[in-house]
């Protein structure tokens, strides 16, 4: 599945490949948890941190059976298989709860084969603060990792809904400048706080502000605000076009502005 990251990301390095394992740098050292069926996936996955996050601990696992094997390690990332699963399915649902029993503070992201439109808004509004699939460039994905580790949300799937909803008008691109532009669209997503992804989750569906404001207990003025950021990220002028970008259209096409 992520054959594009192993062939970066190993190279002509041989890699001691085991069912399993726990790299131990220092007792209280952060770590990082993969959990990932595929042995040649979960390795280059944990090759890639290892590189980015010198000094971390990263323990690797099957399923989450094996969580216990982390109790009492300063978690601060965990990398969780999506493994071609529903998002809404019970074997997730399970996974999810068991990692939050054991690890709460922990953000969780999804390593998914495919940038499903659909599966990157319900993740989002299940409080999954990452989703990272094999078609992200490396550089853009470890941009995600940071990003994701200092408390903000990548979901770069849903820009991607943006970005293929351009004009028919629009001019014809070379290569090299679809995949300038697809780069900028990820880091721009990736510029999202996790309060400003519930809000745009929340817009997605058609609620109005006030709507918002109730269901994230927030003020009126606090989701202009959010509105506000998000429309600045995104280039446009009005909440309408935030909507129309993302491929959604609101109910009765009102409530246009951020007031």
């Amino acid at each position: 599945m992520y054959s594009r990251w192993v062939a970066n990301t190993l190279g002509s390095t041989q890699v001691s490949i085991s069912s399993g394992t726990k790299r131990r740098i220092g007792r209280n050292a952060p770590t990082v948890i993969v959990i990932e069926h595929s042995t040649l996936a979960r390795t280059t996955v944990v090759k890639l941190l290892e590189r980015e996050l010198a000094g971390w601990n990263f323990i690797d696992m099957i399923s989450t059976e094996s969580l216990d094997r982390a109790l009492g390690c300063e978690v601060r990332l965990i990398a969780l298989d999506l493994a071609g699963r529903s998002v809404e399915s019970t074997s997730l649902r399970d996974d999810l709860a068991a990692i939050s029993a054991r690890f709460p503070e922990a953000p969780i992201t999804l390593l998914s084969g495919t940038d499903d439109v659909i599966i990157a808004r319900q993740a989002l509004k299940m409080g999954i603060r990452g989703l990272f699939s094999p078609s992200l460039p490396i550089d853009i994905a470890l941009a995600g990792l940071r990003l994701v580790l200092a408390g903000g949300t990548f979901c770069p799937q849903l820009l991607g809904a943006v970005t293929n909803g351009s004009s028919e008008h629009a001019q014809p691109r070379s290569e090299p400048e679809k995949s300038l532009d697809d780069r900028t669209h990820y880091l721009a997503f990736a510029d999202f706080t996790p309060r400003e992804a519930d809000v745009l989750a929340e817009l997605q569906s058609g609620c109005s502000n006030k709507v918002i404001a109730g269901k994230l207990n927030l003020s009126g003025h606090t989701v202009k605000m959010h509105l506000q950021h998000i429309m600045r990220k995104l280039q446009v002028q009005n909440r309408t076009e935030v909507v129309a970008r993302l491929g959604h259209k609101a109910p009765g096409g009102h409530d246009a502005s951020p007031n």
